[in-house]
């Protein structure tokens, strides 16, 4: 079946004139926000996240936020999977509000940063564990820890990834180069910052062989599913598997990076896949939304960062580049506490599981009734759909089956 492009641009001048005209409290507080803030926003990716003009949120509970006009919606976004636990879940909100009237910051540990420290360790099977602000500050310092360990710089990603706006990671193959090179992904990088940065294509793991065989790779960053590319890159069977066996051949981390998938399942997907690392890590629904970010360590690396704890030797300095002032917070231990133990249960995770399979099939049913050769992937509770028959392995095919047309008119349909 064709798609009638047409028939898409006019449906999106519709659908974006109705967003606009519907919101008018957004869209005035949006002129007068203009005044003080790039684009209107906080955060000048607002803009661009967005099919549609930005717009003032109001409140929200569970699976629902209102905006400031009144509307209700229901988010399938999750603010980008960092609200997987919902809006103001009881047990987080109950747990958030005593802390901080107790203190949410010492820069000092509590009570209960041995409690989560406990329940991260048995439930992700990692022995050890450290604390951020967000999955992109655990992903440096996972770099980092790697090039101490391994006394090599190198770090191997996969085309499509995404780990945060690192300037190890934000980079894109240069097939014009022909030598492997990188480019910056982004404005702002310096030229020279992905100077030691290799990337391949997910799921080649001949591709990963060929960099790691060189054994100048500190560590491997990969996503247990690559979830940044418009959908879902599902590995293939062996390709996880092969990057463990080929890591610990040629002495490098492996580190494995599951902000996006540890809600698809108790213990995410390393513990429903039985995958093996050196580092894991976590973030974003990790605390229902309160700013937060973890990683697992093994119990070589564990003991390698115990021995080079500084202990006063240079005043305030330690000896590897890690930590932050509000790192591991005592607010944001409270707010992991309770949704490990009230939220991110085994029981809702499969609950949320089986839901998502439901939205998979009803994503092709609907298709194949009008005749649109579309697929959904299924990834436990993240499921989506792709404008291709066949679903993609890699970024390559991802972006062919791209649609940013068809997609974007999607979301301003669905929010109007």
């Amino acid at each position: 079946m064709q798609i009638d492009r047409e028939k898409i641009n006019e449906m999106a001048a519709r659908e974006n004139r109705r967003f606009i005209d519907e919101r008018p409290r957004s869209m005035s507080l949006l002129r007068k926000a203009k005044a003080h803030l790039p684009g209107g926003v906080p955060m000048a990716w607002m803009v661009s996240l967005y099919a549609h003009a930005p717009f003032f949120a109001d409140s929200a509970q569970g699976a629902y936020f209102t905006d400031i006009d009144g509307h209700r919606y229901l988010d399938m976004n999750l603010a980008d999977t960092s609200m997987g636990c919902g809006y103001a879940p009881p047990a987080v909100a109950e747990a958030v509000a005593l802390q901080f009237n107790r203190g949410s910051q010492f820069l000092l540990p509590t009570q209960d940063t041995v409690l989560v420290a406990q329940a991260l360790a048995e439930r992700f099977d990692l022995p050890a564990w450290q604390f951020t602000l967000s999955a992109s500050s655990a992903n440096t310092e996972a770099i980092r820890i790697s090039r101490a360990f391994t006394a090599r710089d190198r770090v191997l990603v996969f085309d499509g990834k995404y780990h945060g706006l690192l300037d190890e990671t934000c980079h894109l193959p240069n097939p014009a180069a022909g030598n492997g090179d990188v480019t910056p992904e982004l404005k702002g990088l310096a030229k020279n910052s992905g100077k030691a940065t290799d990337i391949a294509p997910y799921n080649d793991l001949a591709a990963a062989e060929r960099v790691l065989r060189q054994r100048r790779t500190a560590c491997v960053l990969v996503e247990a599913a690559a979830t940044n590319v418009g959908g879902v890159l599902m590995p293939q069977p062996g390709f996880l598997d092969g990057l463990r066996e080929l890591t610990r051949n040629c002495g490098s981390s492996l580190v494995i990076d599951e902000t996006h998938t540890h809600m698809c399942a108790y213990g995410g997907l390393k513990r429903e896949w039985g995958l093996d690392c050196d580092i894991l890590v976590l973030g974003k629904s990790i605390a229902a939304g309160i700013p937060a970010g973890v990683y697992g360590l093994s119990e070589s690396l564990a003991g390698f960062i115990e021995a080079s704890l500084d202990r006063g030797k240079r005043g305030y300095l330690p000896e590897l580049a890690l930590g932050g002032t509000l790192f591991g917070n005592a607010l944001q231990i409270a707010a992991m506490r309770a949704t490990l133990d009230h939220v991110l249960t085994g029981p809702a995770q499969l609950k949320a599981a089986r839901l998502g399979e439901r939205i998979a099939a009803g994503i092709e049913n609907g298709a194949g009734n009008c005749g649109l050769p579309w697929s959904a992937h299924r990834l436990y509770c993240r499921s989506g759909y792709h404008f291709w028959p066949e679903l993609p392995v890699n970024n390559a095919e991802a972006e062919a089956a791209a649609d940013p047309a068809l997609r974007n008119l999607f979301r301003v349909y669905m929010a109007n």
